[in-house]
C-alpha cells in the first residue's frame, strides 16, 4: 500500500513465554495491506523500546499498535500523549483496563479488525489523560488498599488472570490498616479522614475490570475521585464485593467527586511506612502526589 499511514508495531517478545510474540506476528501479517509502512519493534527494555520508537517517529509515524496488556499500554501513553500519534491496542495482559475504556475487543482477531478499519477510514478519537509529575495514565492512579493488591499482584506467581487480584485481595485483607488522609480538589476544597483507599480515574476500571470510578469519562475534562473511608473488617467484606458492579459508591463510607486537580498526601498521624500509588497498575512511587486532568491529550485509533 502506498500513500497510507506510517505504523509502527511494539511488543516485548518475551512477554507471556513467547506468546505475545507470536501473536504481534499474526498481528504484523493483518496490517501490512493496510499501511504504507510497518515498523516492528521488539524490544525487551523499557530503554529499548523507546529509542526504536523515537527513530519511528523522526522518519514520520502516524500511529502505534501494542500488543500487551496494561503494562505495554501504558509504556505507550507516555510516546503517545501530547502527540498526534494515535494509540491502537490489541489486548493480551492480565488487565487489558484501557482496551476495555476503548471498547477494544478481548479477541485480538477482532481487536486487528477495528484497528484495520480504522486505519483506513481514518477514523480517530481524542481522549483526555490523568498526569502525576511526568506521567501519563489512561485509567486509573490509586494509593491504599487497592495500590497494596496491585503490589501483591504483580508479585505473585499464580494463578494468572484476574483471579490473581482475588488473591491478592484475600492476602492484603488479613494486615492491612486505614491511614489518615488528606485528598485536595480543585473543585471541593480539603477533606481529611482516615481512609482504606484513594482512587482517581480518568476512565472507570482498574484490577482486571472493577469499576471502581464508576462514572469516569475520558472525554468530560474532569477526573473521578473515589474515597473509601474507614470501616472495620466486616464491612470492608461488604464493601469489597460491591466493587465488582460499581455499587460501592452507594456506601455510606464512600465519598466520590470530580475535579480538574487532586493533591493526596497522607497526613502523618498514623503509624507505618507512607502508602504507595500505582497508575495504570505500574509503581509510580509513594504519597504525596499531585494529579491533574490533561483534556484531549490522547489520540486512539477508533
Amino acid at each position: 500500500m502506498t500513500g497510507g499511514p506510517r505504523v509502527a508495531l511494539a511488543f516485548h517478545p518475551g512477554s507471556g513465554r513467547g506468546a505475545a510474540a507470536r501473536l504481534a506476528g499474526a498481528v504484523a501479517t493483518r496490517l501490512r495491506p493496510h499501511v504504507a509502512r510497518l515498523d516492528v519493534i521488539d524490544a525487551d527494555t523499557i530503554e529499548g523500546a523507546r529509542g526504536r520508537l523515537e527513530a519511528a517517529r523522526e522518519c514520520g509515524l502516524d500511529a502505534l499498535v501494542v500488543v500487551g496488556g496494561d503494562g505495554a499500554a501504558h509504556q505507550a501513553v507516555q510516546f503517545c500523549a501530547g502527540t498526534p500519534v494515535a494509540l491502537g491496542i490489541v489486548p493480551s495482559g492480565t488487565g487489558n483496563d484501557l482496551a476495555r475504556a476503548l471498547d477494544v475487543p478481548v479477541d485480538p482477531a477482532a481487536a486487528v479488525d477495528l484497528l484495520t478499519g480504522a486505519l483506513r477510514s481514518g477514523r480517530r478519537r481524542v481522549l483526555d489523560l490523568g498526569r502525576a509529575g511526568e506521567t501519563w495514565f489512561g485509567t486509573v492512579l490509586c494509593t491504599g488498599f487497592d495500590a497494596a493488591v496491585n503490589d501483591r499482584a504483580n508479585r505473585l506467581p499464580w494463578p494468572r488472570g484476574p483471579r490473581r487480584y482475588d488473591v491478592a485481595i484475600a492476602a492484603e485483607l488479613a494486615s492491612f490498616r486505614a491511614r489518615d488522609i488528606r485528598v485536595t480538589t480543585d473543585a471541593a476544597g480539603e477533606l481529611t479522614l482516615p481512609a482504606m483507599l484513594v482512587a482517581v480515574g480518568n476512565t472507570p476500571w482498574y484490577g482486571a475490570g472493577i469499576p471502581v470510578c464508576p462514572g469516569a469519562d475520558p472525554t468530560d475534562g474532569l477526573l473521578d475521585v473515589t474515597v473509601v473511608g474507614q470501616v472495620g473488617y466486616r464491612e470492608l467484606m461488604r464493601v469489597l464485593p460491591r466493587l465488582r458492579t460499581g455499587r460501592h459508591v452507594e456506601h455510606p463510607a464512600v465519598t466520590t467527586l470530580r475535579a480538574r486537580t487532586v493533591e493526596v498526601a497522607d497526613v502523618g498521624t498514623t503509624a507505618g511506612p507512607a502508602w504507595p500509588v500505582f497508575a495504570d497498575g505500574d509503581p509510580l512511587g509513594g504519597l504525596p502526589t499531585s494529579i491533574s486532568c490533561v483534556p484531549q491529550a490522547l489520540t486512539v485509533l477508533a
